[in-house]
């Protein structure tokens, strides 16, 4: 078999004085960190689409990345040759999971029976390439948004012929996501959404995606796929306005329809930067809801403002996001999944491991810190201390919903002016870079 990365050898943990840039400094895999394996907490996946798929176009002009496994003529020849590299990669690297879309794995056809048979063809093949290399399926997800079908988006699309389209993806892809033993399943909301009130019915719209949702949830108990449903949020590009903005969003929308129990949320950070948001504050408005599922792992660029999927080497997002998903336990069955690119002037192969063995550095790192912070810093016994006020008598009767409108205003003129008290906020930053160092 072809080897599309001659050069590399299988990444090992070489320690913190490495200068190897092919070795992880900081991800030992096999480390201890809070009761589990690093392997365990992280559960790091590789996505297919910017990896194998990306050539580094952009909207000014074609990728000049070129990628060996997209050579070939014909697009079938085309998806083997890139499963192929693929799992190379997935072997190399040391990753537990991958995630795929079902227009990366396999091209569509000239109909839906040709667009299956296509992806079951590679499917078939992935499942053979699993058991070959141990690398395991974290999610699958099916494309509603690169077919120009799609511009009105897919289950939220105002042609009834559309969304049956956008249905038959995704039946397919969830039969493929279970067959493949797949952990999770997403929904993105590429083009869910509208540019225009004026030629748009957003209630019906969203009736429509609350309905597809649900006969989602009905075929995945028909056919007995138990992976977790995901939703994706991401608040506009390629529309205006998309309907999934942010994590509160989403789990409104969820609730207001009741599917709260069937889904929960793949947060990207540089997603939650477009909505307006700290990349850490949609994974803790997740969390605190008991909804965060998965981690897209990311960063945006403060300097642009669109999705520029950068690799996350920002130690302090990535110990802000870790303390977090430290706190709810563990982002089993999700887990940390890299939608993430190299830079269109990288054009190297070797590149690709690069950015990838940076960012499971940057997360192992975070790791590490985040529990020391949490275990062994002033910091959760000031927060404590912060809201004490509520913790006996009548704050925690207030917080038991044992106090009237009336009962709070005759304490505020029996207590009278309160005493200030400070926030702290510049010691709280300061301890926290003591201990991330």
């Amino acid at each position: 078999m072809k080897t599309y990365f001659p050069n590399t050898e299988k990444i090992q943990f070489e320690g913190e004085s490495s200068r190897n840039p092919l070795a992880f400094r900081y991800y030992d895999e096999n480390r201890i960190v809070a009761g589990k394996t690093m392997k365990e907490h992280l559960r790091y996946a590789v996505c297919y689409w910017h990896t194998f798929c990306g050539t580094g176009a952009d909207p000014f002009g074609p990728g000049p990345q070129q990628l060996p496994w997209l050579n070939a003529s014909n697009p079938m020849e085309q998806a083997h040759q890139k499963m192929d590299a693929a799992f190379e990669f997935f072997t190399k690297l040391g990753v537990p999971f991958y995630c795929f879309h079902d227009r990366d794995m396999a091209p569509e056809g000239n109909s839906v029976e040709e667009s299956e048979a296509n992806l079951w063809e590679l499917v078939k093949r992935a499942k053979d390439k699993q058991a070959e290399s141990g690398v395991k399926l974290l999610w699958g997800t099916a494309n509603l948004f690169s077919h120009p079908r799609y511009m009105n988006g897919g289950a939220t699309n105002s042609n009834f012929d559309v969304v049956c389209q956008g249905a038959a993806q995704v039946k397919a892809a969830i039969d493929a996501t279970k067959f493949l033993g797949g952990e999770n399943y997403v929904f993105w909301g590429g083009r869910e959404g509208y540019d225009s009130l004026l030629n748009t019915n957003m209630k019906r719209e969203k009736a429509h995606f609350a309905e597809f949702l649900r006969q989602c949830v009905n075929y995945a108990e028909e056919t007995g796929f138990t992976g977790q449903f995901l939703i994706e949020p991401k608040p506009m590009e390629p529309t205006k306005h998309q309907y999934d903005v942010d994590s509160a969003t989403v789990i409104g929308f969820l609730r207001e329809n009741g599917l709260e129990k069937h889904f929960k949320i793949n947060h990207e950070p540089n997603h939650g930067t477009l909505a307006g948001h700290d990349p850490a504050h949609d994974i803790q408005v997740a969390a605190d809801a008991g909804m965060l599922g998965s981690i897209d792992a990311n960063r945006g660029d403060a300097q642009n403002g669109w999705d520029t999927d950068q690799f996350p080497t920002n130690l302090n997002s990535a110990v802000d996001i870790m303390r977090i998903v430290l706190q709810q336990g563990g982002l089993a069955p999700g887990g940390l999944n890299f939608d993430a690119k190299t830079r269109r002037n990288s054009t190297d192969l070797e590149d690709i491991f690069y950015g990838h063995i940076g960012a499971m550095d940057n997360f192992a790192r975070a790791l590490v810190i985040a529990d020391d912070v949490n275990n062994n810093s002033e910091i959760p016994k000031m927060l404590k201390q912060r809201y004490s006020s509520f913790d006996a008598g009548q704050g925690s009767a207030f917080e038991a919903g044992k106090l009237s409108l009336s009962d709070l205003r005759d304490l505020a003129a029996t207590k009278g002016e309160p005493t200030q008290i400070s926030g702290q906020q510049e010691l709280y930053e300061n301890i926290y870079n003591i201990h991330i160092g």
